[in-house]
């Protein structure tokens, strides 16, 4: 199984813009299936075109700013609520565009029709998995994100050297849109896959313990 997935420039898929490398579930399921991102795009064998999507957002523009203005004042209760409602308009806004991409963008769901509950429930067709997160654990895999979306020129967000997100009330990720895709998590990782993910990265070995260790057997 082929744990990449090819990005393209153009519906002809002449040429190769980002390469997402994702991970495998390891875990013994007797009766399960060991998942993977790239299972939810079709494979190149299929000869067929498939689409996957990128997004980076944010709310957090101005409110390290506005929070230490309240904590300059002496006021840490609005300091932090600062900080707090950044981050849910955040989470928010990518809750919003996910429902625009699937009924209007790609229109797969165009006839969707969920109130608040089933979409907290994520009752939805698709998903968008964030790197550094569950399901594509390794935090690295933002740059190709940064890369495609041009997202420090466009709005200003920026990647530290650990891969994190600034402004903090940030989100980003991906979209997959197949009918059985889910969220997973990838868990722990065994040694085979360590030595073929470091080479997919053009890692040493060293390298991939490190941004892959909370992954790792003990």
């Amino acid at each position: 199984m082929d744990e990449s997935i090819e990005i393209y420039d153009t519906f002809e898929q002449t040429h190769v813009i980002g390469k997402g490398e994702h991970l495998r579930q390891q875990t013994l399921k007797p009766k399960g299936f060991n998942y993977c991102l790239s299972d939810f795009v079709a494979p190149k064998t299929a000869n067929k075109t498939d689409y996957i999507g990128a997004f980076a957002v944010t709310a957090g523009i101005g409110e390290e700013e506005l929070a230490k203005a309240f904590e300059k004042d002496g006021d840490d209760y609005n300091s932090i609520m600062v900080k707090a409602i950044a981050d849910r308009l955040a989470e928010a806004f990518a809750e919003y565009l996910h429902k625009i991409v699937r009924k209007e963008l790609w229109g797969y769901a165009a006839d969707e029709t969920l109130n608040n509950e089933a979409l907290i429930a994520e009752k939805y067709q698709g998903i968008r998995p964030a790197p550094g997160y569950a399901a594509c654990p390794e935090h690295t895999e933002k740059q190709l994100i940064w890369d495609l979306l041009d997202v420090e020129k466009e709005i200003g967000m920026q990647l530290t050297e650990s891969y994190a997100m600034w402004p903090g009330a940030s989100v980003s990720g991906w979209y997959f849109s197949h009918p059985d895709c889910r969220y997973f998590a990838v868990a722990k990782i065994q040694q085979d896959q360590l030595s073929e993910y470091a080479q997919r990265k053009s890692w040493n070995i060293e390298k991939a313990e490190k941004w892959l260790a909370p992954n790792l057997q003990d």
